[in-house]
């Protein structure tokens, strides 16, 4: 499995990746090297939006089609999402 997420970073921008392991993911943007390089700047970052897919192929499509959404359709996509459906910490994964 694969997911799709987006972080809402401390200076109020959003950062879009894609990963295994959605929990490992976003501890890694928070607290180590491992980080992408625009969020090590701009921590701490929260999950605000997480969707599974099935590949590789279909996570990074979604991906590349989120990157070129406007900033206020990211904003409009996050705000539909109830993350608080997210289970990123009990090790299970009940996305979309």
């Amino acid at each position: 499995m694969y997911y799709l997420y987006i972080l809402k970073c401390a200076d109020g921008t959003l950062y879009t990746g894609m990963t295994t392991n959605p929990k490992r993911r976003v501890s890694e943007h928070n607290t180590s090297d491992r980080g992408a390089k625009y969020t090590r700047t701009r921590r701490p970052v929260k999950l605000v939006y997480a969707k599974r897919f099935h590949n590789r192929s279909n996570a990074g499509k979604a991906e590349a089609r989120i990157k070129r959404l406007s900033r206020r359709e990211k904003l409009r996509l996050v705000s539909g999402y109830h993350g608080a459906r997210l289970l990123l910490f009990d090790k299970t994964y009940p996305l979309e």
